[in-house]
């Protein structure tokens, strides 16, 4: 029997549940894919936005400050790379200046420290690469950086570490409250049973709160494309770039990321598909096209990847955190759209809140620990470090991921640091292997290779991504893969 069950392990439900392993409870993420962090959390901007584009007095303002005030101490204690890049928005017209006032103005009721407008030439003063035709800008300086992903692997890891179950391929198709306890019953038959639920499924959050009962909420999928260049173009901006936003969102940003590449995009189209991530050329063609409106000089053919992300909107266009109006003992986190990741933090927060209001019982443990040891970035090492590390674990000594300098003991920490990567994909989240400019073409091989032995299983059943995406199929000829 838990006390609370958290749906969903992305970034929200990944730090509700590290918020609730603080106390002395029984807690469990229930996710419905076979790793954290593989909805919105996996694919998006990256951005750890200041606050200034929310209305004032929503749920998503309040939450956006909040959660980027915490951001520094969260990153410190999971031991996630973290920047306050800060923020541009560029203006090219005089309706665009028009707008980046109303965007100041919002950022000032908001509470968005230092956020201020500069003229074109001071805004090239401080980044030199961007359009002659820019006019005036906003700049906020509290703006950030961040890797989703591997946030979520962090914040879902120390809530493992500090006692909290994750159960992933559970899919709840099924829920029934009964004498104060919901029993959730996923696709596979297995069953969860929990005092309280919180519904943090992202994209698929108003379907699973009409499994649990509750019809009152609807959100819809906005697919944005994006564009990945080499780690040699990160240093084109210093800032977030961004244009002047519309209804449909944020605009085309250019933005440096944490692992030092660039990243452009996304597009925002509405969609009816919550699985359709695939890329499009029309789509990459416009991320080109806008980027090189706000930087023209980006280096196109430094493109080494691109991608989908799918984000959740509602109609309100505001954040909805609430004890649900219609079934008891359940919290529903939904319309989660940007700047989620930027309030997520906070969103743990408020829904602790909400649970003690609700008369769960809090009680802090006197041995909850908020720090996560890291897996090794070798490649970040100074000659001194390095020799050290290779002189505990030789395996950190073998480098599998050539553009990226990832080394085997950095696989080896993947497959066995809580939450444990199953497959491929989960081990590239993990330490960057290949993710580089030859996209896994020379480590794939002896990466899949460790995982097997790790895992204890034959080559042939690693996967890409799990299920049934298999990376052989068989031998070529007489010797043993899987020695």
């Amino acid at each position: 029997m838990m006390d609370v069950a958290v749906i969903g392990a992305g970034v929200v439900g990944a730090l509700v549940a590290r918020e609730l392993s603080r106390y002395e409870l029984d807690v469990c993420m229930l996710e419905k894919a076979d790793d954290v962090a593989m909805g919105t959390s996996k694919a998006n901007s990256a951005i750890i936005h200041a606050g200034f584009d929310c209305q004032p007095g929503s749920v998503m303002a309040r939450m956006n400050v909040r959660g980027n005030a915490m951001m520094d101490e969260l990153a410190q204690q999971l031991s996630v790379p973290f920047k306050r890049n800060g923020s541009m928005v560029l203006g090219f017209n005089e309706e665009d200046t028009g707008t980046l006032q109303v965007l100041l103005e919002r950022g000032i009721k908001n509470g968005v420290p230092g956020v201020k407008i500069v003229s074109g030439d001071e805004a090239r003063a401080l980044e030199p690469n961007v359009s002659g035709e820019v006019v005036a800008a906003l700049v906020a300086p509290s703006g950030g950086i961040v890797c989703p992903y591997e946030l979520t692997i962090a914040a879902a890891g120390n809530a493992m570490d500090n006692g909290v179950q994750l159960f992933t391929g559970f899919e709840v198709v099924e829920a029934h409250f009964e004498n104060g306890v919901w029993t959730l019953v996923s696709a596979d038959g297995n069953e969860v049973q929990a005092k309280v639920v919180v519904n943090a499924a992202g994209l698929f959050s108003d379907r699973v709160a009409a499994i649990l009962g509750d019809t009152d909420y609807h959100v819809f999928p906005r697919r944005g494309e994006y564009l990945l260049l080499d780690r040699d173009q990160g240093t084109m901006v210093s800032h977030t770039i961004f244009q002047c936003p519309s209804a449909m969102g944020k605009g085309i940003l250019v933005t440096p990321t944490v692992d030092g590449n660039l990243l452009l995009g996304p597009t925002s189209e509405n969609r009816e598909d919550r699985e359709d991530t695939a890329t499009t050329a029309e789509g990459l063609a416009t991320v080109a096209r806008l980027a090189s409106k706000s930087v023209p000089g980006v280096n196109l053919r430094a493109v080494i990847t691109s991608f989908t992300g799918l984000r959740s909107c509602s109609t309100a266009h505001d954040f909805v955190i609430e004890p649900s109006k219609n079934q008891p003992q359940l919290v529903e986190i939904t319309g989660i759209e940007s700047p989620g990741l930027s309030s997520a933090p906070a969103i743990a927060e408020y829904v602790v809140s909400l649970l003690k209001e609700m008369g769960v019982q809090l009680k802090e443990k006197a041995d909850f620990n908020p720090y996560r040891r890291p897996i090794p970035r070798f490649r970040e090492m100074d000659i001194e470090e390095r020799r050290k590390l290779i002189a505990e674990d030789a395996r950190f000594g073998q480098i599998i991921c050539r553009c990226e300098t990832v080394t085997a003991g950095e696989i080896v920490r993947a497959l066995h640091q809580n939450p444990p990567a199953h497959d491929l994909d989960g081990v590239k989240r993990r330490t960057r292997t290949g993710m580089g400019r030859c996209n896994g073409g020379f480590c794939t091989p002896q990466a899949v290779e460790i995982i097997a032995k790790e895992l204890g299983i034959p080559a042939e059943q690693v996967t890409k991504c799990g299920g049934g995406s298999r990376l052989l199929v068989g031998k070529a000829k007489e010797g043993d893969l899987d020695a």
